[in-house]
């Protein structure tokens, strides 16, 4: 009779629980658990502070996330985890292994990338997140042609007006409108947006045109707010003839979506701070006209955002050169589509 090798095994409800290889083979596929992916997981979930979210990030169950944390625990000894119902914080030794960890994950990510640069041939799961109008109206429709060039690139775009974290939330990159709190982080300038204060003829016709950001104040208009959990930010910088000035309007309406606010603005409610890519075609119809030019929004850059150890990814390196230029492009149609009659 053949002798059968254990495989590997974990502790379920305290006891020693060991798979042989008389396992069916999708069985213990799914039961085997590499090192490496043991260490990933643990990174995630020390950066995120939470199984399920490690787990939803990773996209494998709870019960795998828990089942890789322990036996990563079971190999070095120690407990990297205090657990309670409610709450997970690192260890002293947790805190020590995350660091050596984190390098282990980067010294594979580079060997991965020069193996891919090699053949040509990269794949895996790209992160990257953009702001909502950007995603949907510049970025979102490169993705087919990008990934129909390199099949074996899977891409998962998050959407979000909110300022996000590269780090802790796993993105390899990330469009961005604005400047970047984090100085440590790389970037990639795409343009000088145009923006616009603006609003519906029935608005106008309503409340009056007015000709500076003084008048917004004044004659207490209503301004409509971008506005979401985290941010700092609730006065537009208008350029006016001392220099850029900030203007605290204010408004009944606000959202953390920028359509909205758009729609809003369509439909005769207020005053809205807009990018001109966004809404040219609404500005060349004249459904959206522009108000307070004399003191004018300052341009906003658009631009990418990663990490200096994820551009040496292809994946991330190939798909920011062939956005950035073809964004870049897109923008200056729409501002000179966006021009007013």
């Amino acid at each position: 009779m053949r002798k059968l090798h254990p495989l590997t095994a974990v502790l379920v409800n305290g006891a020693s629980i060991r798979y042989f290889r008389i396992v069916p083979a999708t069985i213990k596929n799914a039961l085997k658990m590499s090192y490496l992916d043991n260490i990933r997981t643990f990174v995630r979930v020390y950066e995120l502070g939470s199984m399920s979210a490690a787990g939803r990030d990773l996209r494998i169950s709870p019960a795998v996330t828990s089942a890789r944390i322990s036996q990563l625990e079971d190999h070095l000894n120690v407990r990297l985890f205090q657990r309670t119902t409610r709450n997970l914080t690192p260890t002293e030794q947790g805190k020590a292994f995350y660091g050596g960890a984190c390098a282990v994950l980067e010294t594979v990510e580079r060997a991965e990338a020069e193996v891919m640069n090699l053949t040509e041939s990269p794949r895996g799961s790209l992160y990257v997140a953009a702001p909502l109008g950007v995603g949907r109206r510049l970025v979102a429709p490169l993705a087919p042609e990008f990934l129909a060039q390199y099949p074996e690139i899977e891409l998962r775009l998050r959407l979000s007006d909110r300022t996000v974290d590269l780090t802790t939330e796993g993105l390899d990159m990330a469009f961005f409108l604005g400047q970047p709190a984090d100085s440590t982080l790389r970037i990639r300038k795409i343009a000088d947006c145009q923006r616009v204060l603006c609003a519906s003829p029935d608005y106008i016709a309503a409340r009056g045109r007015p000709e500076t950001g003084t008048d917004l104040i004044r004659d207490r208009h209503e301004c409509l707010n971008l506005r979401f959990p985290g941010a700092t930010e609730f006065q537009w910088m208008l350029a006016t003839p001392e220099g850029p000035q900030r203007f605290a309007v204010s408004g009944r309406f606000e959202c953390d979506d920028g359509d909205v606010l758009t729609d809003w603005a369509l439909a005769g409610e207020g005053i809205a701070l807009k990018p001109v890519f966004e809404i040219a075609d609404h500005l060349r119809s004249g459904a959206l006209v522009p108000v307070a030019r004399r003191t004018p929004p300052v341009p906003v850059q658009m631009a990418c955002l990663y990490t200096h150890r994820r551009h040496q990814d292809p994946k991330t390196r190939l798909f920011m050169d062939f956005t950035t230029d073809r964004i870049g492009r897109a923008v200056r149609e729409a501002e000179a589509r966006g021009v007013a009659p």
